[in-house]
């Protein structure tokens, strides 16, 4: 007896998808890879450098910017194509999404640690496909910017193409203050120290930029015998900026896997029970780009992290307030 599913027979034609005013200004490969979610990223990749894919009848390139009325030819997928979701074990199985503040314009979370801002590289879900895949269809979410997976805070997401443009324009001028807080290993001699150093790619460590400007500005709020809690400002935001900037200062952040102390990292993790980065984007403040308003939002920090301060604080040999 034949056990095999019937195939759907509109599987082996293309579909032809129009793109609708709110998708407008996405790019391609974005917009696909919300079309396309059990499929893996490479294979969506390959199906338009190939032709596979095709808007309007021709060729585009993934950075090309769909418009509204675009009619776009997928090509029809295979068992072979398909993936199978898996998860992080970096990730939290399940999150909850804390929204700090929202509007029809703006939406600003706070991201859990552990938990990549979007998938690839073996992660299949990360928290913008979880967002999209609650919000309606259609409906337009992107990154105004981004965050590492292990640092947790405020991460501030557009609402429409032409908000994100006003997002990254201020992004670009400096119009928004991000602040964060993160537990340096060892105890500094400063109370403030400010970094500004450029970030030249060179091996081990290729997420550092070529020769891009970046300014870090480091206080210490609270201090202990091994280690120190600093209000970190940042006027520029490229790649592991803080994590490099900090061990430049010979004290990494804690938990820090590729730039910090490894022995200090076991003891935060076998004393003071925490395994992660402790990195939290505190704060932003801005300007809302269409009502003008005034906006500072704060993100507490989590119970893991509060709990870690509550142990040092609990040291009989603690320095207490920095």
């Amino acid at each position: 007896m034949n056990s095999r599913p019937p195939r759907d027979p509109e599987s082996r034609f293309p579909k032809r998808l129009t793109v609708s005013d709110g998708q407008a200004g996405q790019r391609l490969d974005n917009w696909l890879f919300r079309e396309l979610k059990s499929v893996p990223k490479s294979h969506v990749y390959r199906l338009i450098r190939t032709g596979q894919v095709r808007v309007g009848g021709g060729r585009c390139r993934p950075s090309y910017r769909v418009q509204s009325g675009d009619e776009i030819r997928i090509p029809p997928q295979t068992t072979s194509d398909l993936r199978v979701p898996r998860k992080s074990a970096h990730a939290p199985p399940d999150f909850l999404l804390e929204p700090l503040y929202e509007d029809p314009d703006l939406l600003i979370v706070n991201k859990p640690a552990g938990l990549a801002v979007h998938g690839g590289s073996g992660i299949s879900s990360g928290l913008i496909e979880r967002l999209r895949d609650s919000h309606p269809e259609g409906q337009f979410l992107e990154l105004a910017h981004r965050l590492d997976r292990g640092t947790s805070g405020c991460l501030i997401l557009a609402r429409s193409r032409a908000m994100l443009l006003e997002l990254h324009r201020a992004l670009r001028n400096r119009d928004i203050t991000k602040s964060y807080l993160g537990l340096l290993a060892g105890a500094p001699t400063w109370k403030t120290r400010s970094v500004d150093q450029a970030l030249a790619r060179h091996a081990p460590t290729q997420e550092m930029e070529d020769g891009k400007e970046a300014r870090s500005h480091f206080r210490i709020v609270r201090l202990w015998q091994e280690c120190a809690l600093a209000e970190i400002a940042i006027e520029t935001g490229r790649t592991h900026q803080i994590r490099i900037h900090a061990a430049s200062l010979g004290h990494p952040v804690a938990g820090d896997p590729r730039y910090g102390d490894r022995s200090f990292n076991r003891r935060l993790k076998t004393v003071y029970g925490f395994n992660g980065l402790f990195l939290h984007a505190r704060s932003v403040r801005l300007v809302h780009p269409r009502t003008h308003e005034s906006l500072f939002i704060q993100a507490p920090l989590s119970d893991e992290c509060e709990a870690v301060l509550g142990r040092l604080d609990a040291q009989p040999d603690s320095q207490g307030t920095g």
